[in-house]
């Protein structure tokens, strides 16, 4: 496998090539609106998406495994650049989600309003993803710990001290939301310090035929109102400048929908692993 970098205000484009498909961590996809998050051959969670398209219900297991290894204190401390970091953790890692193709690696200091407060599924193992509420969310991969187990009291010492490393992401466009890849611990110390959880996106990104037809239809869109413009409406130009170099400037960060393979068995797995995974709760 390879792995190009290009450096981006705020954000990290990578290129992976020759990397063995289907990546060991995945989403996959099957008729009747059902969904799964696979990592090393094993599903990890199950979805489905309600018939009048309102919302998704979850159902999760233990024994989702972070692609990332967990992080010493002292690692914290010393803040390095976290985007190549974590960029090169995961191109190493033999259970991450990354396949071939153009992805962002971008820092977010902040999520959407509520993203962190009002719509992290604290229930376990089963949520609801509201979207006629306008769910824009996290959604966690494994039980989130209380805030004053021993690892959460470690990381909440961090975040008052401001070196708190960031909670690794991965947006789903099958749920308008993300997964919590690496960092639990590190998301449940921040909320408890009353802090918003920094964090990196993870997101696949727009190949470069993509962008160029972009930019190309950007340009065209705004060269043709700005011809329409009389002589002098200088202080149109002047505002129609700006817009386009503001979407120009957008263009490399533009993002395509999560990648999702399909469900080897189609609808009966999924059914059968339904029952499976209700099976399992119940017995605790």
């Amino acid at each position: 496998m390879r792995l190009s970098r290009e450096d981006l205000p705020g954000a990290l484009a990578l290129t992976v090539t020759g990397r063995a498909e289907p990546p060991s961590l995945r989403m996959e996809m099957t008729d009747g609106r059902r969904m799964l998050l696979r990592q090393d051959g094993r599903a990890v969670l199950l979805a489905r998406v309600d018939a009048d398209r309102d919302g998704v219900a979850l159902l999760r297991r233990a024994g989702y495994r972070s692609p990332l290894p967990p992080l010493r204190a002292d690692e914290a401390r010393r803040v390095p650049d976290r985007r190549h970091g974590y960029a090169g953790l995961l191109a190493d890692a033999p259970d991450g989600p990354l396949h071939d193709g153009r992805w962002l690696l971008a820092e977010r200091s902040t999520l959407p309003y509520g993203a962190w407060r009002r719509e992290l599924p604290r229930t376990w193992p089963e949520a609801y993803l509201d979207w006629v509420a306008g769910w824009n969310g996290v959604v966690p991969l494994r039980p989130l710990s209380a805030a004053d187990a021993p690892r959460v009291k470690a990381y909440r010492r961090q975040a008052r001290e401001g070196v708190l490393p960031p909670v690794l992401l991965w947006w789903v466009s099958a749920f308008d939301g993300w997964v919590v890849l690496d960092g639990h611990d590190r998301a449940v110390a921040a909320l408890a310090e009353d802090q918003e959880p920094a964090s990196l996106v993870l997101m696949r990104g727009a190949d470069d035929a993509t962008r160029a037809s972009v930019l190309a239809a950007t340009t065209a869109y705004y060269e043709e109102r700005m011809a329409a413009l009389a002589p002098e409406e200088e202080s149109a130009r002047r505002m129609l400048a700006r817009s386009f170099g503001a979407a120009a400037l957008a263009v490399p960060y533009d993002e395509e929908a999560t990648r999702a393979w399909p469900i080897p068995g189609g609808p009966a797995e999924w059914d059968a692993l339904m029952l499976q995974f209700r099976h399992e709760h119940d017995r605790y």
